[in-house]
């Protein structure tokens, strides 16, 4: 029964090919709106969450100096970060996995005839494992070095694109503003942070060597601090406060002069920003839907009454109200079914191009897939009710007295 039901649904939209589509078209262009803004902003979501994790996992920044209240009068002088703070943090700080002193600064960096503007980094070993970075050929910095302030380096990618192309670097001398730097190793590729700054644009250096000839001071910029696994960020957090307050000698009565920035935090607040801002676009995308059933209401009570004789003459000859009634709400519910199919394939379509364009994640959700499925299909019953109840309810006399 239902099954012939459905073939005359369907032979009745071939029947009408034109006006079907022009009354799906509404149902279709929802669907697809639905499910391209939710399928392009999960991909933004977890774009977000892998330019943040390539910072580090579990990773906090100390950085000297607290954040400006507004109408606080005068910025108070920030009083820098120094190595007695790191030793601090290295010796009485329980649950990190690396503790990282580094200060940065952008320099010029000369080879041969080559010349590129880069971001210059001095720090310890320490920076690779709170950084979560590898290094891909060479070797890292040794204790004497460290101690020394030794002439030597480490470059990103770029670096090495820039001036070796696809070549071996190690053992090459290159000049890092006024300082001849050997090369000893290669870090592996990061690519572009979610701010748009290429990563791997970028000399590593010990930290002495940095602060002597490249810095031209001993002020430590940040502090990098990784928690061991197990470890709640917010709780190594308190810790960390605890013990630069003592080693700085802050009284209680006072506020620390430095902050603690957590990346997880900062993950999770852009990754609920950008789900917001997906279901908020999703609902609005939605509205569209409600007029999609609204046209499929309209043509399914042009339909009524073109049919109105075909109609009394089937309860004439003992069709009940029933039959009348699923008959018209299985046209409805197949029309705004074939819409939404025809939509959920657009819609993936234009994420697909959305996702290749702005080089984020496809990541297509079957939830909403069938959600998008399963939403078309109730507006059609929804809205196709009201019609075939319409339908149902003809007096058969009267029905068969219609030209």
């Amino acid at each position: 029964m239902l099954f012939e039901t459905v073939k005359l649904a369907l032979r009745s939209v071939r029947r009408n090919a034109l006006r079907s589509f022009l009354t799906l078209l509404g149902i279709v262009i929802g669907v697809a709106a639905v499910i391209a803004m939710i399928t392009i902003g999960s991909g933004t979501t977890e774009k977000v969450k892998g330019d943040i994790s390539k910072l580090g996992s579990n990773l906090l920044v100390v950085r000297p100096g607290r954040p400006p209240i507004p109408g606080s009068g005068p910025e108070p002088v920030v009083r820098q970060l120094d190595e007695k703070d790191v030793n601090a943090l290295v010796r009485h700080l329980e649950g990190a996995r690396a503790v990282a002193p580094a200060s940065q600064k952008t320099v010029r960096i000369v080879y041969g005839t080559e010349s590129l503007a880069a971001s210059v980094t001095g720090t310890d070993n320490g920076y690779f494992v709170a950084r979560d970075w590898k290094i891909v050929s060479g070797r890292e910095f040794s204790e004497s070095e460290l101690r020394g302030g030794a002439a030597i380096c480490i470059i990103g990618s770029t670096v090495r694109q820039q001036f070796f192309g696809s070549g071996d670097p190690e053992g090459s001398s290159i000049r890092v503003g006024r300082v001849s730097c050997r090369v000893i190793g290669l870090l592996e590729s990061k690519g572009f942070s979610g701010f748009g700054q290429d990563q791997d644009n970028l000399v590593v250096m010990p930290l002495k060597t940095f602060q002597r000839r490249i810095g031209g001071n001993r002020d430590i910029q940040n502090i990098y601090v990784s928690a061991e696994d197990g470890t709640p960020t917010s709780e190594l957090q308190s810790r960390i406060e605890d013990v630069l307050r003592d080693a700085r000698r802050i009284p209680p009565d006072r506020d620390d002069d430095f902050g603690v920035r957590d990346m997880t935090q900062i993950a999770d607040a852009m990754t609920s920003a950008t789900t917001a801002m997906t279901g908020m676009l999703g609902a609005l995308a939605g509205v569209s839907l409600l007029v999609g059933g609204i046209g499929i209401m309209n043509i399914m009570l042009v339909s009524v009454t073109e049919r109105t004789r075909e109609i009394g003459i089937r309860l004439a000859i003992g069709a009940h109200e029933r039959h009348i009634l699923v008959q018209f709400l299985v046209e409805a519910t197949v029309l705004s079914l074939l819409g939404g199919l025809i939509g959920i394939a657009i819609g993936l379509t234009l994420a697909g191009i959305a996702s290749i364009v702005l080089q984020i994640p496809f990541v297509p959700s079957l939830l909403v897939i069938l959600l998008a499925v399963g939403f078309s299909a109730l507006i059609g019953m929804v809205f196709g009710f009201f019609p075939a109840l319409r339908g149902a309810r003809l007096d058969p006399i009267e029905a068969l007295r219609r030209e």
